[in-house]
Order: structure tokens, then sequence, then C-alpha cells
């Protein structure tokens, strides 16, 4: 293996690409035609599925990645471990997203992958998607120096 090819992908990580594949095929979204399905897999190694479901007013739509999420809090997991998202363009999780999965997971691991492709992106921390990300804990930001 040279320099320029990416290391393999874990076995776990390409079955639940194809699992995604699947579950983004089931994606309701009329409006966008942007089919998104992910798998987030816990520290147990459960997994939890999502897709994206639209709504003609936009702002309720759900994100694949919040479905997943919550699918996994109403089953008792809170120990989120790495999400695999796939999409016509690997698109990373929206910003609603990003804040949604980093109030539980900060330094979860996030592939991004498309529909048809065994290119992927990844492994990323989604605590780097954020970087000041909003949180109830007293935090230090960083100043600017006059």
């Amino acid at each position: 293996m040279d320099e320029s090819t990416p290391p393999a992908l874990p076995k776990r990580i390409r079955e639940a690409i194809e699992r995604a594949r699947e579950i983004a095929s089931r994606a309701h979204c009329p409006y966008s035609q942007f089919h998104v399905g992910c798998v987030l897999i816990d520290a147990s190694g459960r997994w939890f599925e999502g897709c994206n479901v639209e709504n003609a007013s936009y702002s309720v739509t759900l994100c694949a990645e919040r479905v997943a999420a919550s699918q996994a809090v109403a089953q008792g997991s809170r120990d989120w471990k790495e999400i695999i998202i796939v999409s016509p363009t690997r698109v990373s999780p929206c910003g609603t997203c990003r804040q949604f999965l980093f109030e539980f997971a900060p330094d979860m691991q996030v592939y991004l992958g498309d529909l048809t492709t065994d290119d992927v992106i990844g492994p990323l921390a989604l605590r780097d998607f954020l970087p000041m990300a909003m949180t109830l804990q007293q935090t230090e930001l960083p100043r600017r120096n006059s």
C-alpha cells in the first residue's frame, strides 16, 4: 500500500455503509429528492438507523442523523461511538444535527459516504465539525488580541 492509498475501513463500517444505503432508499424526500441514510453505532455495538423525512414546512423536516439519534435515546443508548452517513454527495451533518449529536457524543467518529461508490471520508471527530459548540457548561472563549 502506498501513501496515497487510504487504509481499509473496518468491516463494521463497510457493513454500516451498505445498511445506510438501504435505509436511504426509504427516505421521504419528495421535495429535494436527496436521499440520506445513516447508522449510529453505540459503545456496546448496537446500531440505530435513520433516514431523512421531509415536510412541506421545511423547518419540521427531520434529518437522518437526528432520526437515528432519537431512536438511540428512546432505546436507552447515550454512549455513541460512530455515525455513518450516506447521501448523493457525501454531505456532512447540518448545523442542527451537529449540535444535536454533540450534546451526546462530542468525540464520536464520523464517516461520510455516498450512495454508489466506496469512496468514504473519515473517520473524522464530530468535535472538529463544531469547534465552539453550545453547552451549558462554563466555557472559556478565545479572545482577540487588541
